[in-house]
């Protein structure tokens, strides 16, 4: 049995190989330095099934900011899947970073753009294991760095860069609003652990306001990274001008580091009443926006941005209905079909465009291709016999046991919105005339991957029983090593 700190330093490690044979190995073919990374991943994923139990013993030292309970290991396998799956995509992108990079070589900043993802991934796992204020923030600082890099490294395309500046701005703004909620939470409590300031914050001389305000300063910070209204500003631009893998991960791990960030964070502040109350406000707004503005997109990277920002509303939904599990099902079946649809347009894009209208006539071009947006659309859309219908059922499920009617009643409206954005996709590969007559090529790494990604959200959303079991313990941000 291995410690769990260890899965970190060795991701750490890999990155630091990955950097330095492609500081001293000038001939290879760059793009096996990502298969490297993969395989060192697949590695350090298969170690997370040998990480030792955390003593019953009160945490104290290291361990009072760092936890080893379900809740972690669960979202270090998921940003360890992620990771290997945004590299596969980013070895089908490389011919597209080697136009936009100027040096000695036509390989010059594949390695770099190789290895970031491996300290992002570092990142955030220590995120899935922080249970103390100080630790979410360095990690959460680690993730945003990297992701300054990775947004802007297409240096070449004007619309990276200004993605690239926009990121860095805002979530320069949000970091503020972190670091002076972290003060006020500390000034009234005297502490930075999660679990000392949910004992402080039961104690009944405790001054409730102060308390209440920087709480809502974290959540800013931590509606920035959900992409939450009215904090999503930034995602349509930054998800359009980055590099399509780097928008997979943003989309998705960045997204499920800030959902398991919330979850510790706010079993603190459940005792405070205005805290749902402000959770469901958002929700709903969240919702609201994120699948209303996707109706009109014509730019398939924008229309996921949007549909990204409406999903966050549903995992919000399960957040304020109490449900990690709910929340966690959904981010699994939201991993599965959001990398199919960024994998097929990363494959489609490289020769037509980013548009709807470039997937006109995808089928009569690549019948496997078009087959597999068709399953991602579906599951995002929430067809039933996907995953993606199964995460809404257990979300609304939830929501229904808290009773929380209007939750219920906007999160069904908006999935009648999705069907109509996300089936524009569909009707264009299957009912347009084609834009183009050539075919697509396609790796046959792509290729199984693809095929993977369609038998697990078919399989998840016919079967879905291991997972469940998976999660019945039930993640707890209580449980710390």
């Amino acid at each position: 049995m291995i410690g769990a700190y260890l899965l970190e330093i060795a991701v750490v490690v890999l990155g630091l190989l990955v950097l330095m044979i492609e500081a001293f190995a000038e001939r290879i073919d760059k793009r096996s330095l990502a298969l490297t990374a993969i395989v060192g991943l697949t590695a350090v994923l298969v170690a997370t099934y040998f990480v030792a139990a955390p003593p019953a013993a009160e945490a104290t030292g290291f361990w009072s900011f760092y936890a080893a309970d379900s809740l972690a290991i669960f979202f270090k396998r998921f940003a360890l899947v992620t990771t290997i799956l945004v590299l596969i995509m980013m070895i089908d992108y490389a011919p597209v970073v080697r136009q936009s990079i100027h040096g000695a070589t036509h390989q010059s900043g594949l390695g770099e753009f190789f290895a970031l993802p491996l300290f992002t991934c570092a990142g955030l796992m220590w995120m899935a294991s922080a249970v103390d204020f100080v630790m979410i923030f360095v990690s959460l600082e680690v993730v945003t760095m990297s992701f300054y890099v990775l947004v802007a490294f297409t240096r070449r395309n004007p619309a990276s860069l200004e993605a690239g500046v926009k990121y860095l701005i805002l979530s320069a703004l949000s970091t503020g609003f972190l670091v002076y909620g972290i003060t006020w939470i500390f000034g009234v409590t005297g502490e930075t652990n999660l679990a000392r300031i949910t004992t402080a914050l039961s104690a009944a001389n405790i001054e409730q306001a102060p308390a209440l305000f920087g709480m809502a300063l974290v959540l800013v910070a931590l509606g920035f990274k959900i992409a939450a209204v009215p904090f999503q500003i930034w995602v349509p631009d930054v998800y359009q001008g980055a590099p399509t893998p780097v928008t997979a991960y943003l989309s998705v791990g960045s997204k499920a580091a800030g959902f398991v960030v919330l979850l510790r964070v706010l079993e603190p502040f459940f005792i405070l009443p205005q805290m749902q109350r402000l959770l469901v406000v958002v929700a709903v707004l969240t919702l609201i926006y994120g699948n209303v503005a996707a109706l009109p997109q014509t730019n398939l990277k924008r229309l996921l941005a949007y549909s990204s920002i409406g999903h966050a509303g549903y995992l919000l939904v399960g957040v304020v209905s109490l449900s990690g599990a709910a929340v966690s099902f959904y981010l699994v079946s939201y991993l599965l079909m959001t990398m199919l649809s960024f994998a097929v347009l990363v494959v489609v894009a490289a020769q037509t465009g980013d548009r709807i209208e470039d997937f006109n006539g995808l089928a009569k071009r690549s019948k496997f291709l078009s087959f597999a947006m068709l399953i991602a659309m579906a599951s995002l859309a929430g067809i039933p016999f996907t995953a993606g219908f199964l995460g809404k059922f257990f979300i609304f499920d939830a929501a229904i046991q808290q009773r929380q009617t209007v939750l219920v009643i906007v999160g069904v409206i908006t999935v009648a919105c999705g069907f109509y954005y996300y089936l524009k996709v569909v009707r264009a590969m299957y009912w347009e005339p084609p834009a183009s007559t050539a075919a697509v090529p396609l790796s046959q790494l792509s290729r199984v991957t693809m095929v993977a990604l369609m038998v697990g959200i078919v399989v998840l959303g016919v079967y879905p029983q291991p997972l469940l079991n998976a999660l019945r313990p039930g993640p707890t941000a209580a449980a710390t090593r």
